[in-house]
């Protein structure tokens, strides 16, 4: 398998360089691109999934989560086109419309591994059939609004970093009202 190019960013998203996946993983890493999703269903509940990851193991993450890559063609991914490749990936999901709700940085380290990256989230509705890959995740689930914000508030250390930050701007931006 080639090496995944990641996109280095600033702060504020803009593009810096092309780095390997790993030089932004390591030590304190390189600031880079990724997204999040969450999907909801028609009855208002979130699709969740127990997450197998190099550095965040077995911890609750919204529905999917990956980097948009530098293709191999030269050209890079959007936000859209890297979600799209990870909800086909993790759960066979496609043709699903995504509304983006905003980007955040964060840095979670664990060991010589870390996650520092300027982060965009989308959701969308989904009523469809489900099947988690079994290689990027342990479980999944559809929980209610208020079990999962009441449980992802008072246990923040059973999520990813990457969806307790998607929190709290789905909340500012008034998603869970």
């Amino acid at each position: 398998m080639d090496q995944q190019i990641i996109l280095a960013v600033d702060d504020n998203g803009k593009f810096l360089k092309y780095i390997p996946k790993e030089l932004g993983h390591t030590g304190e890493g390189k600031r880079h691109l990724a997204i999040t999703v969450l999907l909801y269903n028609s009855t208002g509940q979130f699709l969740l999934q127990r997450r197998k990851h190099q550095i965040f193991d077995n911890l609750w993450d919204l529905t999917a989560s990956t980097h948009p890559l530098h293709q191999a063609d030269s050209t890079d991914e959007t936000f859209e086109e890297a979600t799209f490749r990870a909800l086909k990936n993790e759960y066979d999901i496609e043709n699903i419309s995504l509304k983006r709700m905003g980007e955040f940085n964060y840095f979670a380290k664990d060991g010589d591994f870390c996650e520092n990256e300027h982060c965009c989230l989308l959701v969308g509705e989904y009523n469809g059939e489900v099947k988690m890959n079994p290689d990027v995740g342990y479980e999944y689930k559809w929980v209610n609004k208020k079990e999962f914000l009441q449980d992802i508030e008072a246990n923040p250390q059973k999520y990813a970093p990457w969806a307790v930050e998607g929190v709290k701007v789905l909340k500012e931006a008034g998603f869970f009202n």
